[in-house]
């Protein structure tokens, strides 16, 4: 029989990096609001995955950029108001987990990488796995397609986007 385990959003969180003006990275945070894991083992090989996160949370540490990632250039969060993925299984032994990401309604497989940091107790005796989860996407795949060119050459901001991900789960009684 399965086991499930429920997002903890308050031990969970979502970066993602950019390069800007083809120099340096901005980094960005999107909070994750739900998620399940649904193992046949501890070792959680197999693992089926899903989780959600709030586009209305981003946070770059500037108003003014995070106005902008929410407008219809970017995320258009209004309307789009979640990022999600669901996956195929997890492999453990690899390391990788594929599935659907799914931003403005535009839905396309991903791989990404996967650290499975193990189980613990925490002091109240929930059951806790922890996960870092990383990999790259484009985001004009996704819709993203604002830009602006240079006059150096190049644009002001990368195609590719690094994700990043610490999630926590906790054992859901069965």
């Amino acid at each position: 029989m399965a086991t499930k385990w429920s997002l903890d959003p308050t031990h969970s969180e979502l970066q993602f990096k950019v390069k800007h003006l083809m120099i340096t990275n901005v980094t960005g945070q999107i909070n994750v609001i739900s998620g399940e894991v649904e193992a046949e083992d501890a070792s959680f090989n197999g693992a089926r995955v899903n989780f959600t996160a709030d586009l209305n949370s981003i946070n770059t540490g500037n108003e003014q950029r995070d106005g902008h990632l929410k407008s219809p250039d970017f995320f258009d969060a209004a309307q789009y108001p979640a990022i999600r993925f669901e996956s195929g299984s997890y492999n453990a032994a690899e390391g990788k987990i594929s599935g659907n990401l799914t931003i403005r309604d535009v839905t396309k497989p991903v791989t990404l990488d996967v650290e499975f940091s193990g189980t613990n107790k925490d002091p109240w005796g929930n059951q806790k796995a922890g996960f870092s989860v990383s990999g790259k996407i484009n985001r004009t795949e996704f819709g993203l397609g604002w830009n602006a060119a240079l006059e150096s050459g190049g644009v002001l901001v990368s195609e590719d986007v690094k994700l990043s991900a610490e999630l926590q789960f906790v054992q859901s009684a069965n």
